[in-house]
């Protein structure tokens, strides 16, 4: 295999390369694996990085010996808030000069209502996004468009944060070891997934109720005038 093409799968599949990782690199894994998630949260153009397999790995290797799982949870868990708050002050400042240029299709209504959305259910976008792929690395970037308070972001930014990497990482820490996750480890992570999307597709689908029913009664207000 090319270099090129090489490194690119490492990148994009770090969670099976990474027991030669840490025979390779040692204590420098850590700091690679701070990179990733660092770039995973903090990016908008690399949402394409392992995330929850990849935390599972590690917690997994922590459980078998590898790894210390404290220095993990803890270096995992700065690179995440850390992440999370670049993206959002991307949002903030250029994401809306970007956004706010004339020959942008964004129309000054499509922000007024991001703001909205974000000042009403940020929070709880902002924590839940954290379990979703991709979604995880927009969300914030759209809650610095969206102009949430940076103070309530933080907050939520740091809950959703110790959520998702006690989750995945403790999850392989003290299962990741069972013959029968060794055996299954791809279907069980896609299910973990499946399961999260499920959840934030519910609650997506209660929060999009009522908005559209304000927009229908602000209709038949004008309509009846």
């Amino acid at each position: 295999m090319d270099l090129p093409f090489l490194f690119i799968d490492i990148v994009l599949h770090i969670d099976k390369y990474l027991p030669g990782i840490i025979d390779s690199y040692g204590f420098w894994t850590y700091l690679i694996l701070f990179a990733i998630v660092f770039c995973e949260t903090g990016l908008v153009v690399t949402p394409y990085l392992p995330g929850d397999s990849l935390l599972f790995v590690a917690g997994t290797l922590a459980g078998a010996g590898y790894l210390n799982i404290e220095a993990l949870i803890v270096i995992l868990l700065v690179a995440a808030i850390l992440g999370d708050t670049v993206n959002y002050w991307i949002g903030h400042t250029a994401g809306m000069k970007v956004l706010e240029k004339k020959y942008s299709c964004v129309r000054p209504e499509h922000l007024e209502r991001t703001q909205e959305y974000f000042a009403k259910y940020g929070g709880m976008t902002v924590v839940i996004a954290r379990f979703v792929p991709f979604i995880r690395t927009f969300a914030p970037f759209l809650a610095g468009v969206g102009k949430m308070s940076y103070r309530w972001f933080l907050t939520y930014n740091i809950a959703g944060a110790v959520l998702w990497i006690l989750s995945f990482t403790l999850a392989g820490y003290f299962f990741g070891g069972l013959s029968i996750v060794k055996e299954n480890f791809s279907l069980i992570v896609y299910l973990i997934i499946g399961i999260s999307m499920l959840a934030v597709g519910s609650v997506i689908l209660q929060l999009l109720r009522q908005p559209c029913k304000g927009a229908s009664e602000s209709v038949e207000a004008e309509n009846k005038d």
